[in-house]
């Protein structure tokens, strides 16, 4: 069984979805060792607590003190941000990271020492919709007003490049005429859960090969 880390933003269904797996499947290889959020707010932390799972807040705020993180840039902060995951992960013995609707780009030293040991889920079908800025309901929107006929969600390995990285894994639904992006979101949120725990699965066979 390896060892990860899920780092969160959010809600953290995702996460539930790799919780529930955990629980229910005998054998399951990987353990979920710690939740990181880069937001204090985040329910996600709320469902680690209540599965019993280790929990930490790595903010810029969190990170580097008020006052400097309001001065600091954006990169400054995501150097501070992913030093702080780094350090979190080997004080945990993880083995693997898995981003599960964690919206820092992580950069600097962490890259390199999880090097193919990390993967993502983002919303849409790399590599369209991809990029700074394309995150949660941004995405659906863009997806809508250019007028796709299909969208999904991909997950892939993380390189340091914002949505970057081979892909791995792509589970596709069809836009409907009528869609919004929350009904779209509706529709590509099951699909996600099953990606996230497909992704992780296949993170930690390929990690047994390393």
């Amino acid at each position: 069984m390896k060892k990860i880390a899920v780092l969160v933003s959010g809600g953290g269904t995702n996460l539930q979805a790799l919780i529930d797996y955990e629980k229910s499947h005998e054998g399951c290889p990987y353990n979920i060792a710690i939740v990181i959020s880069d937001h204090k707010d985040a329910f996600a932390l709320e469902r680690a607590a209540k599965a019993g799972i280790k929990t930490a807040i790595a903010s810029p705020y969190a990170v580097m003190g008020a006052e400097v993180a309001k001065a600091a840039s954006r990169e400054e902060k995501r150097i501070a941000v992913s030093n702080r995951v780094l350090e979190l992960c080997n004080e945990n013995g993880v083995e693997g990271i898995v981003q599960a609707g964690w919206l820092t780009v992580l950069s600097g030293s962490i890259i390199d020492k999880y090097s193919d040991k990390i993967i993502n889920l983002h919303p849409a079908l790399l590599p369209k919709f991809g990029g700074v800025g394309m995150w949660g309901h941004h995405v659906h929107e863009a997806v809508l007003a250019a007028g796709e006929k299909e969208s999904g969600c991909t997950i892939h390995l993380v390189n340091g490049e914002c949505d970057g990285g081979k892909i791995l894994i792509q589970k596709k639904v069809p836009v409907m005429p009528d869609d919004t992006p929350d009904s779209l979101y509706a529709r590509i949120a099951p699909k996600e859960h099953e990606a996230m725990v497909e992704g992780t699965v296949m993170l930690v066979n390929m990690l047994a090969k390393l």
